[in-house]
């Protein structure tokens, strides 16, 4: 594949007018929620808000082109990230608290959306990168479809916490250009204890990863070392082996091809409530890190971005 010559399929979805449906129907959705497993069954549509505390007014907190995804991603342009405000997993160590738990942002239309994805092409992205969509997804779909008509040809990132509803990555299939998502548990109990009792986390999550590899396939850069097509995981080592990485490397291994995109994570800090849980109130060593990828390797994963 060629980056330059390179057509996103929501593209020929939008000239269909499949794209809208598509949008539209996830809005429909809006009025008895369940975009997302706790499907709290409330109607966003009249102001009602459920465990995501988003109504359907669409909040974003930021959208720039940003240089601190991984390499494949940004490139030389940098990746087109667009955060949107509140989340539906509500992670006690979220770093970015102020945003998933607090909602910081401001309100906007579909359309201030779609002229957002526009100015981070003009501004040479190397994509759109929307990051927590999962309890927006009628919103980027419908904007997406908009600026697809006014010349949006960049590929489309879903940034998720991998917690992703099986009827509803369906309706992105074609879509989304890039799964990157998250793999933080295998543990249902430290899903329950760490991620406000979505003890599903690990049965839903690996669900989710093996549709997204479906539709998608393997992330693979090309020639000028830009990935525009594929899965891409993100796992985070944590502190006491709260997030079972040795036994997540062994379900991809098992699950998923052996060049699947796996990029396994130092970056873990404590945050906003961490310090109430003192198993993840410190720093994860460096020696257990090393242990997590060399059995990343043993299992025969290939494509590991790691921090060594």
């Amino acid at each position: 594949m060629d980056g330059i010559h390179f057509k996103p399929n929501y593209v020929m979805l939008h000239r269909s007018g499949e794209l809208r449906q598509r949008g539209e129907a996830l809005w429909g959705m809006l009025k008895d929620c369940k975009l997302c497993p706790r499907e709290c069954g409330v109607d966003r549509l009249a102001g009602e808000t459920g465990f995501c505390k988003a109504t359907s007014k669409l909040k974003v907190a930021s959208f720039h082109a940003h240089f601190g995804e991984e390499r494949s991603l940004v490139g030389s342009g940098g990746s087109g990230t667009i955060f949107l405000s509140h989340c539906n997993l509500g992670c006690v160590f979220c770093q970015n608290w102020d945003i998933s738990h607090h909602g910081s942002g401001t309100d906007c239309e579909i359309t201030d959306l779609a002229g957002m994805m526009i100015q981070l092409q003009e501004e040479g992205c190397n994509n759109i990168n929307i990051v927590t969509p999962t309890h927006f997804s009628p919103h980027v779909i419908l904007a997406l479809d908009i600026a697809a008509s006014q010349g949006l040809r960049i590929h489309l990132v879903y940034n998720t916490s991998g917690w992703e509803q099986g009827e509803i990555l369906k309706m992105l299939d074609g879509v989304v250009d890039i799964y990157l998502a998250d793999f933080k548990y295998m543990d249902a109990q430290h899903a329950a204890s760490y991620s406000n009792d979505a003890a599903d986390y690990p049965e839903v999550t690996c669900s989710a990863l093996l549709e997204m590899n479906r539709q998608v396939g393997i992330a693979l850069p090309e020639k000028n070392g830009i990935i525009y097509r594929g899965l891409m995981i993100r796992h985070l080592v944590m502190p006491n082996n709260v997030s079972s990485s040795m036994a997540a490397m062994e379900w991809i291994a098992d699950h998923l091809p052996a060049e699947t995109f796996v990029n396994i994570m130092i970056q873990y800090r404590p945050a906003y409530r961490a310090h109430l849980y003192p198993e993840i109130d410190c720093y994860v060593s460096r020696d257990f890190y090393e242990e997590v990828v060399t059995v990343a390797r043993k299992l025969g994963l290939t494509n590991l971005d790691v921090d060594i």
